[in-house]
């Protein structure tokens, strides 16, 4: 008997329902099926199944066999498909989702590396601020920026985004800058709404005291591009990540406000959405987008 072909015909039965079905994913007459079952349960010398013309019932030994026996087999496919993407070029299609502001501006590059690398490679991005249900979405991978609440994901962590405080000189010039973070509430503050990680507008003073809370806000939005947008028009002091504020901080249309306080800083994961076997599209894309996080962080300000 081939050990390893009939715990395949118990498992494949019991989540298909019946012997012949099981027969038929793994090429199997239903006779030869019931054949492997049975020299199965003589090597054991235990009753796996209960069998009727209709049903199939595990027994309680039956039961926690197969909850042994999925996990190995799960590694055997795991390694067998290990194997075969190290000997192959990489094709198919790859889904990524990723905050929509984040996605355009740090995701999209990498995007465009990943493709020039595996010509026979397609990549779906997804931009969405909102989590999304990986294995319902059939997503690869997700990014998330912020402190993870689930400790049962698999994850990968990438990089680090700084928060800012800023506004534009407009603003300031006629609201005036804040010397301190209690002068906040004196202000128009923009703040994104649904922020992941607790501590949203903290800032930590020379002397190492935090002050952490969120000031009176005037405008809350589920998208950084429009805080953005809004605080370049002289609509209020915008506390944001880095990657979605230095292309304004760069040309001078915002500047930094409490320059003197520290802010936080928030990491970045790549979500899998099982701990099983990463395929190696998936694992080349983490590692390009990684680097690519990485070497931009070395020059942060």
């Amino acid at each position: 008997m081939d050990q390893l072909l009939a715990i395949r015909v118990l498992v494949c039965a019991v989540e298909s329902g019946s012997l012949a079905a099981a027969g038929r994913q793994l090429g199997l007459s239903p006779a030869m099926a019931g054949r492997h079952l049975r020299a199965l349960e003589a090597q054991l010398n235990v009753r796996l199944l209960q069998r009727s013309t209709r049903t199939l019932t595990m027994t309680e030994a039956g039961q926690r066999y197969v909850e042994r026996c999925k996990p190995i087999l799960a590694e055997l496919e795991d390694a067998a498909r290990e194997v075969t993407d190290r000997d192959h070029a990489l094709r198919g299609t790859l889904r990524v989702s990723a905050p929509i502001t984040f996605g355009a501006r740090r995701v999209g590059p990498t995007v465009a590396r990943y493709l020039a690398a595996h010509p026979s490679m397609q990549v779906h991005l997804d931009l969405t601020d909102r989590h999304v249900d990986l294995l319902a979405s059939g997503v690869d991978l997700a990014i998330r920026i912020g402190e993870l609440s689930d400790n049962a994901l698999t994850v990968r962590r990438v990089g680090t985004c700084h928060m800012v405080a800023c506004a534009a000189p407009g603003y300031l010039q006629a609201h005036g800058v804040p010397a301190q973070p209690a002068d906040l509430h004196r202000h128009a503050c923009l703040a994104f709404k649904g922020a992941v990680s607790r501590g949203d507008w903290t800032f930590i003073g020379p002397d190492g005291h935090r002050q952490t809370g969120l000031p009176t806000v005037r405008m809350q939005a589920d998208n950084m591009d429009i805080l953005r947008t809004a605080a370049i028009t002289n609509g209020g002091i915008v506390y944001g990540p880095d990657f979605a504020l230095a292309d304004a901080l760069d040309d001078g249309t915002l500047v930094r406000v409490l320059t003197t306080y520290r802010t936080t800083s928030l990491p970045i994961h790549a979500i899998f959405p099982t701990a099983r076997y990463i395929p190696r599209m998936v694992r080349d894309f983490v590692d390009r987008l990684s680097s690519d996080l990485n070497g931009e962080s070395n020059g942060a300000r």
